[in-house]
């Protein structure tokens, strides 16, 4: 059980280094998110289900799951942000910004407060 602990962590912790070099060698914003937000979810996570194993603990078994939770709400957000940034910035013009809010306020149940 310790030898597939310590393949999580180290499998992880290399993709991460390679999400990591993703964001530097990757041509623009929009591939850069998928480095970031994708490739970075799963390190993250196989290095820490590699801790969980470690500690062998429900206690640790919790921790990791409310990070994976916390993980998984927030990169899908971020994810979008950067992509929309990115789209913006690539027109270089405020009327796709128009457009997209719009498009947003337009959205069922969004208020325009």
């Amino acid at each position: 059980m310790t030898w597939l602990a310590y393949g999580l962590i180290v499998g992880g912790s290399v993709l991460l280094v390679i999400a990591a070099l993703g964001l530097f060698v990757l041509p623009d914003a929009l591939a850069r998110q998928h480095a970031s937000t994708k490739a970075a979810t799963v390190a993250l996570t196989s290095t820490l289900a590699g801790i969980a194993l470690l500690g062998g603990t429900p206690e640790w078994w919790w921790r990791v799951g409310a990070i994976t939770v916390v993980l998984f709400s927030t990169l899908p957000v971020s994810s979008h942000m950067l992509a929309r940034a990115a789209a913006r910035e690539l027109v270089g013009s405020d009327a796709l910004g128009t457009a997209l809010d719009a498009d947003i306020a337009s959205t069922p149940g969004h208020s325009a407060d």
